[in-house]
């Protein structure tokens, strides 16, 4: 999942922490952090009934070191104290907690809003009231293909109808403007009207995403992530329909295209505005890169959450300001800040090098490089797949 930014930074509240200005300096006084992050992302559980081929977080089974519910409630408490206002849960699928309720509804006690992103299967109409009583909640449901056919070869058989039912239930029960969630691949691409039309119908809003080499998507990456060609087909699209669609710091790189910015956050946020703490409480720079390179600490270790955001090593290091490095000579560098960090460093490109979706081509010469030496790209840390997992076509059948 990804952060939606730009209508976090609208509702703040907290004079003292919001950033103000022009949107280019905006950007520059975000890359030196915050006080606290204007959204954190939080795993509940590695526990998942799917498991998507593109999962950042290889979900599965449940890891026996999850944090418990009076954990949890200390986080939360850590991020009230610190005037975090929003929060995006997830997973996982963050229902199959039992505690989930109870912690969805301590942290909108505490003044701390919640969105959820969940597969819908456990949406079922009584669960869908519930959720309609609370305020300051927002669902986003996830699914990746208009059809059951492009949707299911990626989440899995029966995935399509389950979202399509938890929606229904949504609507019936009142919820009002929920969110569809897609991770744009080289097979939905061509869906993206459909994907709008279909979140018009139930009154929701689209919220689109780029697919990351990260967790089960390293290996899923190369078979789903949009051409060069289809990159530009997105560009094209958000410039018509960006306005109404949710992006969140997603698809800055393709601002290399052209003159016109695309709307949202144009940089990457990792460990300057945003962060994610998974399951077990260890705290990263952004739920693409888990990875030990990129852990700046434990809820569970001494100062907690607080300690982390503020004083770790890596935060420190990110919030400095970064070599262009072998972007440094492209004039697109401005417009697209070099792309995605945790791309890069999936596919083995050095991070001060090109995004490996460059649309001006220099990703492909630098992952040509990269699988040329003698050095294999980084692996994601941990695999919560369940041992059976069955591997999913990924062509549309």
């Amino acid at each position: 999942m990804t952060v939606d930014i730009d209508p976090i930074l609208a509702r703040s509240t907290d004079t003292t922490a919001r950033p103000s200005g022009s949107p280019a300096a905006l950007v520059e006084q975000l890359k030196g952090g915050l006080d606290a992050p204007i959204c954190l992302t939080w795993e509940l559980t590695y526990a998942c009934n799917l498991e998507c081929v593109h999962c950042l977080s290889s979900s599965g089974r449940r890891d026996p070191r999850e944090l418990s519910t009076d954990e949890a409630k200390a986080v939360l408490d850590e991020l009230h104290d610190l005037q975090v206002f929003y929060i995006n849960i997830g997973g996982g699928e963050p229902m199959i907690r039992r505690d989930f309720f109870e912690l969805v509804e301590y942290s909108i006690g505490k003044g701390i809003g919640v969105k959820f992103s969940t597969n819908g299967a456990f949406i079922d109409a009584d669960k869908a009231r519930r959720l309609a009583a609370m305020d300051y909640l927002d669902i986003q449901i996830s699914l990746d293909g208009t059809d059951a056919v492009t949707n299911d070869a990626v989440r899995g058989d029966g995935s399509y109808d389950t979202a399509i039912q938890a929606m229904e239930h949504l609507r019936e029960a009142g919820f009002g403007e929920f969110k569809i969630s897609v991770v744009v691949t080289r097979h939905n691409v061509d869906q993206l009207d459909e994907f709008k039309a279909l979140a018009d119908t139930y009154g929701a809003q689209l919220r689109i995403t780029r697919l990351r080499p990260s967790g089960r998507g390293a290996d899923s990456w190369h078979d789903l992530h949009p051409t060069q060609a289809q990159q530009r087909q997105i560009y094209e699209w958000l410039l018509a329909h960006g306005d109404d669609v949710l992006t969140g710091d997603s698809f800055f790189h393709l601002n290399a295209l052209g003159e016109e910015p695309l709307p949202g956050l144009n940089m990457c946020g990792a460990g300057r505005v945003v962060c994610l703490i998974d399951p077990i409480g260890d705290v990263y720079a952004c739920p693409f890169v888990i990875h030990d390179e990129f852990k700046a600490g434990s809820v569970r270790d001494r100062g907690g959450f607080s300690h982390v955001w503020k004083q770790s090593d890596l935060f420190t290091e990110l919030r400095e300001p970064q070599s262009a490095g072998a972007c440094a000579s492209c004039g697109s560098y401005d417009a697209c800040q070099g792309g995605c960090m945790a791309a890069k460093f999936f596919v083995g490109i050095p991070l001060d090098g090109p995004d490996p979706e460059c649309v001006d081509g220099h990703g492909e010469a630098a992952m040509l490089a990269a699988s040329s030496g003698n050095v294999a790209p980084p692996k994601p840390m941990m695999d919560h797949s369940k041992p059976s997992r069955v591997p999913v076509v990924l062509s549309r059948r």
